[in-house]
């Protein structure tokens, strides 16, 4: 099916891209998994316009976005503190909106944490890239054109409004902060590093750098030093903290490289890397040690409360 009609873009903003849940089974290949950074407020997203959670949208990273609806649909935008209009007229995040042709929205710049995800009722209709919509701008691939979004683009989508606008109660949104703790999984190198430098990462502060986006983020703060200058080449989780050289920790992301040579000292829990991917530059983090067993409940719990939740009717 082509679909020609759906929202033209007017401002690009600084990076939006189209996301769906992520590209799997690629490593193989050397194409990382790209999607969402805060996987939940996605899903938010989607379930807001009663869609499936893997349905594709987009990812406003800063902010900046506007865009002309050339039908009549449904939409929702949920993450990060963004102001938000419909021709003009501000409106709340966390809830769906009916939305006509020739109608304006617009997305202005984050006033408290990043990364924003506008989803659209059924989806944007893009073709799948190696199984998935997902952009990862290095690679070049996903998306409309391998790229982020830019002006007068269109943004195929159908005509679909949904019978009720639904809301997220408020008690149920994540609230983003500039000093987030990440719970960490210790590497099976962790015995390249010291008792006293594991100490040592678990009890610092570290700073983001100005040195972070979509593949990974630099912090500073204390040197932690291995007893090993590099490794062969291996896989790279979801999360991974890498130490380079220099002593300085890189959270890896969704885009990041499929093999790296740098000793891991942990890997931040999934359930974790949305606080992460909200901060900017000179947001605080601190890491804590959790078990295998301990990272599994988090995620359990994670996901039994977002199951569990539900959506409210509303005008």
């Amino acid at each position: 099916m082509t679909i020609s009609t759906g929202f033209l873009v007017k401002q690009a903003g600084m990076l939006s891209l189209i996301q769906d849940a992520g590209r799997f089974g690629c490593f193989n290949i050397g194409l990382t998994n790209g999607g969402p950074i805060d996987l939940r407020s996605f899903q938010w997203a989607n379930r807001l316009c009663e869609n499936p959670l893997n349905t594709t949208a987009i990812e406003v990273n800063l902010g900046g976005l506007a865009l002309i609806a050339q039908l009549d649909t449904t939409i929702a935008v949920t993450g990060a503190e963004m102001p938000f209009t419909i021709n003009g007229l501000s409106k709340e995040l966390w809830r769906s909106y009916q939305v006509m042709a020739g109608d304006v929205i617009e997305l202005g710049f984050s006033t408290q944490g990043l990364r924003c995800y506008l989803a659209v009722a059924d989806g944007f209709v893009v073709a799948e890239t190696f199984g998935s919509t997902a952009t990862v701008c290095r690679e070049g691939v996903g998306g409309l054109n391998g790229g982020k979004l830019q002006v007068n683009d269109i943004l195929p989508c159908a005509s679909l409004k949904r019978a009720h606008n639904l809301i997220l109660p408020s008690i149920l949104r994540p609230s983003y902060s500039n000093n987030v703790t990440l719970h960490t999984v210790p590497s099976y190198q962790q015995q390249s590093f010291s008792s006293h430098q594991q100490r040592l990462f678990y009890s610092s502060e570290y700073t983001v750098s100005k040195s972070f986006d979509r593949m990974g983020y630099r912090l500073e703060g204390h040197k932690i030093a291995c007893d090993i200058d590099g490794i062969l080449s291996e896989g790279i989780c979801h999360g991974a903290v890498q130490i380079p050289a220099d002593g300085q920790p890189i959270v890896l992301l969704n885009d990041r490289q499929t093999i790296g040579g740098y000793p891991k000292i942990g890997a931040v829990i999934s359930t974790d890397i949305a606080k992460l991917g909200q901060l900017n530059q000179g947001g605080k983090v601190h890491f804590e040690p959790v078990s295998m067993e301990q990272a599994h409940n988090y995620f359990h719990l994670d996901l039994s409360c977002f199951n569990r939740a539900a959506l409210v009717h509303c005008d």
